[in-house]
C-alpha cells in the first residue's frame, strides 16, 4: 500500500484503489500546458497497489505509473483520467497500438546494442593508444573542448551546456593549475592556437581554470586532474579512439620536415608556428575564402618576429595544401 500526498495540489492518491480500466484514455499534461494522449493496455495489481501500463498514442512509447489523478482536479504537470466523461478506445485498436509499440521498443533496443558495441570498439582502440603514449606518472591531462549552450527559457536563466568535441592537447606532471601551461598546450591545436597568446580576458578561474572566450561556448582549454592513469584512460578512451582528437607536441628528438621554418615568396610568409601548427602572414585577403575552406583560422593577434601580426593558423598536416594554394609547393 502506498499513499502519495501532493502538498501543492492538496490531493492524496491511494494506490490501493483502482481508478481506471484497460483501454481507457489518459491525458498527460506537460510544461506549458502541452498535452499527450495515452491509453491503458494493462492494469496490474501488486503488493504496493495498482500499476497502470500505458502506450503513447502518437509516439508509441510504453510507460507505466501508479499515480493517476482526476482531470477535474487538474493541478500542474502529471497524468490525469477524465473522472466525468471517461474515454475508451476500441480493444482491437489498443492491441494493434501495443504491438506496434513493442516492435518499436525491440528495434530501439537492437539499435542501442549496436551503438554500444561500436562505442566499446572505438573506446578499446583509444585505450590501447593512450596506454602507448600516456606517461606513467601523469598527474593531469590538458584538453580542448568545443562547448555549446542551449537556453531553455526566454529569460536566459536556465541553460544546458554540452561538449560537442574534446581534443587531447598534452599530459602534465603536476595537478596544479596554471594558465601558462594551458596557453602552451593550446598552441598544439589550430582551433585553440589563438589562445596561446596572453589575454587576461581569456582566463577564467571558476568553476575550474579555463582558457577561452567563455567556458559555455566555443573552444576552451582546461586540465583534467584527480584521476589515476587508468582513470584518465577510461575517461578519455572513446575520445582517443579517433586519432584526430589527439594533438600532442612532437617529441623533441623527432626530426622535423626538411623545410626552413620560414618561407617567403610572392608576398606570403609561412611560419612553423608550433609543433602542430603553421601560420600564414601577408596580404591574404584575396584568398581568405580559400584559406578558410582549407580549415584555416584567422587571428588578428599572432606573434611573428616579436611583433603582433594578423595571420592564419593551420594544422601542420595542411602545410602541403596551403603551399599549393599559395603557389609555394617546393
Amino acid at each position: 500500500m502506498t499513499k502519495y500526498i501532493s502538498l501543492f495540489g492538496a490531493t492524496t492518491t491511494d494506490t490501493r484503489v483502482q481508478v481506471v480500466k484497460e483501454n481507457q484514455v489518459i491525458i498527460g499534461i506537460g510544461a506549458g500546458a502541452s498535452r499527450k494522449r495515452y491509453v491503458v493496455y494493462k492494469v496490474e495489481h501488486t503488493a504496493r497497489g495498482y500499476v497502470y501500463h500505458m502506450v503513447d498514442t502518437e509516439t508509441k512509447e510504453i510507460s507505466q505509473t501508479d499515480i493517476l489523478r482526476p482531470l477535474s482536479q487538474t493541478f500542474g504537470i502529471g497524468r490525469y483520467y477524465d473522472d466525468v466523461n471517461p474515454e475508451f478506445m476500441d480493444a482491437f485498436e489498443v492491441a494493434l497500438l501495443v504491438g506496434q509499440a513493442e516492435e518499436q521498443a525491440t528495434a530501439q533496443a537492437i539499435a542501442a546494442a549496436k551503438e554500444k558495441a561500436e562505442h566499446d570498439r572505438i573506446a578499446e582502440i583509444g585505450a590501447q593508444r593512450l596506454r602507448r603514449i600516456m606517461p606513467e606518472g601523469v598527474q593531469g591531462v590538458i584538453i580542448a573542448e568545443l562547448n555549446e549552450t542551449e537556453y531553455t527559457d526566454p529569460s536566459y536563466e536556465c541553460s544546458t551546456t554540452r561538449s560537442v568535441r574534446t581534443v587531447i592537447l598534452g599530459f602534465s606532471a603536476t595537478s596544479r593549475n596554471g594558465f601558462g601551461e594551458l596557453r602552451k598546450a593550446a598552441a598544439n591545436f589550430p582551433q585553440t592556437a589563438h589562445l596561446s597568446e596572453y589575454d587576461p580576458k581569456n582566463e577564467h578561474r571558476y568553476p575550474v581554470f579555463t582558457l577561452g572566450k567563455s567556458p559555455k561556448y566555443g573552444w576552451s582549454v582546461c586540465k583534467l586532474t584527480h584521476y589515476t592513469r587508468e582513470g584518465y584512460i577510461d575517461r578519455l578512451a572513446y575520445i582517443a579512439g579517433n586519432e584526430e582528437n589527439i594533438c600532442l607536441p612532437e617529441p623533441k628528438d623527432e626530426k622535423r620536415a626538411e623545410r626552413t621554418e620560414t618561407s617567403v615568396q610572392g608576398g606570403f610568409i609561412i611560419v612553423d608556428y608550433s609543433e602542430k601548427a603553421i601560420a600564414v602572414f601577408g596580404d591574404t585577403k584575396p584568398v581568405k575564402d580559400a584559406l578558410h575552406a582549407l580549415g584555416g583560422r584567422f587571428n588578428a593577434r599572432l606573434t611573428h618576429d616579436g611583433q603582433k601580426r594578423a595571420g592564419w593558423i593551420f594544422q601542420k598536416t595542411k602545410e602541403d595544401e596551403v603551399r599549393r594554394l599559395l603557389g609555394k609547393d617546393e
